[in-house]
């Protein structure tokens, strides 16, 4: 099964009764896990750091970055909270946590998998606290190169996750992502250089990128959502509004079973299509008993439950065992 992973990031806009709400449509889309952020902003970004551009857009341009992200802490008392009620509505609680101080709040509260955001990819002390727990890794690949994947994984291990542990999921982090700029097929490129589970974690607009990408073979998908593209906020524009969520969810749980196990065989479903579809030696002609078969007495057609024309080879020269009327199937 692929693992569908709701990113309400900030969507939030720093009320919980927002996040409730989030929950709830990712509960009601049938997601495995809504994910957030923990962040401690005076240890994530000075007050000084630049926004993006595609946060300058979407957010009022003369507050800092120091000042948007401040905004949208969550306290623990909220995680506590959240995590609750992720669990009364059936979906998993998950985080990414943006500095070290916010690990330690992830882990007293008993999450299991770590998120590991691209901008995090290069961050040593991060990886290796993280690596030390041996938990499940879900990390994402960002404005990184093979080089920086291959490192991040080795300080993982190193600090003790077992390589099995680890998903790479392929990404881009403009918002939204050019499709030009999505390079899908570097999921493969991933995964054949290090051996691991992959993914995709996707910031184009609407929903056929990460469907292909199952399709491709991601194991897990990670996809922005909000209430409403048109609130407030860095990530809104950029995320699917709860219809599209349900959608693409569809689409991937329906493409995961169109995958299949890869052996090609007769299906349960067309068994009882094999008669209808195919086709049996018949008579062309009326035939009477020990005339001889040839091409120009007996033909195809359908239905399929008499000699298969397979057999054609091995009916031609051989005498009627009876007479046969047109269109009467072949016996022999």
């Amino acid at each position: 099964m692929t693992t569908i992973i709701a990113e309400a990031g900030v969507n939030h806009n720093g009320s919980i009764e927002i996040a409730k709400k989030l929950i709830d449509v990712a509960a009601k889309a049938g997601v495995d896990y809504v994910k957030f952020q923990s962040f401690k902003t005076e240890n994530l970004v000075s007050k000084f750091a630049a926004k993006a551009d595609y946060q300058k857009k979407n957010t009022h341009t003369e507050e800092t970055q120091f000042e948007m992200i401040k905004k949208l802490e969550l306290d623990i008392d909220t995680h506590v909270e959240l995590i609750e009620y992720c669990n009364s509505k059936g979906v998993e609680f998950l985080s990414s946590a943006f500095d070290l101080e916010s690990i330690d709040v992830l882990k007293n509260l008993g999450i299991k998998v770590w998120k590991i955001p691209s901008g995090e990819i290069t961050n040593l002390p991060y990886l290796r606290k993280i690596g030390a727990f041996n938990q499940k890794v879900v990390m994402s690949t960002g404005m990184a190169n093979l080089c920086d994947i291959e490192k991040a994984i080795e300080i993982l291990t190193n600090a003790g996750t077992i390589k099995s542990n680890i998903i790479i999921l392929h990404c881009n982090t403009e918002y939204p992502t050019p499709m030009e700029d999505v390079n899908l097929n570097a999921m493969l490129t991933i995964k054949n250089a290090f051996k691991t589970e992959v993914g995709y974690s996707d910031h184009t607009l609407g929903i056929e990128v990460p469907i292909a990408a199952v399709a491709m073979g991601a194991t897990v998908i990670e996809k922005h959502f909000t209430l409403d593209k048109n609130m407030e906020g860095p990530d809104h524009q950029a995320s699917l509004e709860p219809q599209e969520l349900k959608a693409m969810v569809l689409a991937i749980r329906n493409i995961y079973k169109s995958m299949g196990d890869g052996i090609k065989k007769i299906t349960a479903s067309e068994n009882k299509n094999i008669k209808i579809a195919r086709k049996s030696i018949v008579a062309i002609k009326n035939i009477k008993k020990n005339d001889i078969l040839d091409e120009f007495n007996i033909g195809v057609k359908r239905p399929g439950d008499g000699i298969s024309p397979m057999e054609w080879d091995n009916v031609i020269g051989t005498k009627a065992i009876k007479n046969f009327e047109i269109d009467e199937k072949i016996s022999l």
